[in-house]
């Protein structure tokens, strides 16, 4: 069963060969075949629309039809499904999240219930079945957790900022929160309380995606100043590894456990299949220096020594490999440094370019285009599915390898 929900801003048809009409899109894809006939690609597509949820049925001719139409009192701007109880959770514009069930056939949607969660827009909403909890952040910067099977609001939690990526860890109980500020914020929730664990800062701009895997227990995080973070939550010993791989606003993560790969998508249409199997390196951090650290120019602020040498300042930069502070003559070469997660050639001084083999610069990334601004990405490990919603209003449906290593474009 194939299911896609969207939001958009105006109903509009299908066009051959793609799904039109929507500004963002979720998708959930199941491998549930009963009374299925496998040699025929069946499914549902569920759409939001400002003001309405739709679900369009694919019959046997390929073509979908409609099968619900239901009216939201507000117009709705996130929805965490869950395919086990088929439970749907769509946050809404006035601060509220409604709740639906799904019958079997996707046919029929009985609400549920409503938790007034927030004072203004809902920004993202999660099930957790585990816990039958909801939980929930909004632009009034509060995080809630409401019990599912009763409605009562558990616990709130202020951040700094709005949030805009939320993943939670069953086992441990941790929330990963991501914010517009840039921070990862790590939360232990309880019941009906919760405690800080501990803040990760690492991006330069607001984070847009998170992704957690709960077997090696890493943090993936994507920001709009085109890096990603892989934040290593089991080590504990602090360790960030940057990946850097696009040239856009980092705009979703997916994580391939089968075979330990990362797929991040940029707004630039860029699909990048990240080689998480491969020890890599921490980069070094930046080092303070008044003068050049390889030739001891001086660097431009450096005005007692200028005056003694002689000499004008110079300005200064790093080498990305030793993070040393140089002049720009003493790094004047450029290399890629995969392990390091710089697919891209970086600036690096003239003796770790010496140092650098052929084997050092071998790719542990492969890249692709989808040919559209990607807004939206979901992959499904199951059937090897990788699809995009892009700012064309048009949603992409690409089959991968077995590897994970190339992509061919379904629909």
């Amino acid at each position: 069963i194939l299911l896609l929900i969207t939001f958009q801003r105006f109903s509009m048809g299908f066009r051959s060969g793609d799904l039109a009409g929507h500004d963002r899109v979720l998708i959930w894809w199941s491998s549930i075949h009963t009374l299925i006939d496998l040699a025929v690609w069946h499914g549902s597509f569920l759409h939001l629309t400002r003001r309405t949820i739709r679900i369009w049925l694919k019959r046997d001719s390929g073509q979908y039809w409609p099968s619900i139409y239901h009216t939201m009192p507000a117009s709705c701007s996130c929805m965490s499904f869950n395919p086990e109880t088929r439970r749907l959770s769509v946050g809404m514009e006035n601060g509220t999240i409604s709740e639906f069930i799904l019958s079997e056939d996707y046919n029929q949607m009985t609400p549920e219930r409503t938790y007034e969660a927030h004072q203004g827009k809902v920004t993202v909403v999660l099930f957790v079945l585990e816990m039958e909890w909801v939980l929930s952040t909004g632009q009034d910067k509060n995080l809630t957790w409401h019990c599912s099977e009763s409605g009562t609001q558990l616990g709130l939690y202020r951040t700094i900022a709005w949030v805009s990526g939320l993943q939670f860890d069953v086992e441990t109980r941790h929330v990963f929160v991501g914010d517009h500020s840039g921070q990862v914020t790590i939360l232990k929730l309880e019941q009906d309380s919760c405690s800080l664990v501990t803040t990760f800062k690492g991006h330069t701009g607001n984070v847009t995606a998170l992704c957690w895997d709960p077997a090696q227990r890493v943090l993936f995080s994507g920001s709009s100043d085109h890096s990603i973070i892989m934040w290593d939550i089991g080590g504990r010993k602090g360790t960030a590894i940057e990946l850097q791989g696009h040239n856009d606003k980092v705009q979703g993560l997916c994580y391939a456990p089968h075979t330990r790969q990362l797929i991040s998508c940029s707004s630039d249409g860029g699909i990048v299949i990240w080689n998480m199997d491969v020890t890599r390196q921490e980069t070094p951090e930046w080092l303070d220096s008044d003068s050049c650290q390889k030739c001891e120019q001086p660097f431009f602020w450096n005005f007692k020594q200028m005056w003694d040498s002689k000499k004008i300042g110079l300005r200064q930069h790093h080498c990305r490999k030793c993070g040393q502070a140089v002049c720009g003559k003493c790094s004047a070469k450029r290399s890629t440094i995969p392990l390091m997660g710089f697919e891209f050639e970086v600036r690096v001084c003239d003796s770790c370019h010496e140092s650098i083999t052929d084997e050092d610069r071998a790719p542990t990334a492969t890249f692709h285009d989808s040919k559209h601004s990607i807004v939206y990405m979901h992959y499904e490990p199951t059937t090897g599915w990788l699809l995009t919603s892009g700012a064309d209003k048009v949603i992409k449906v690409r089959q991968t390898r077995p590897d994970v290593t190339d992509v061919k474009r379904l629909v």
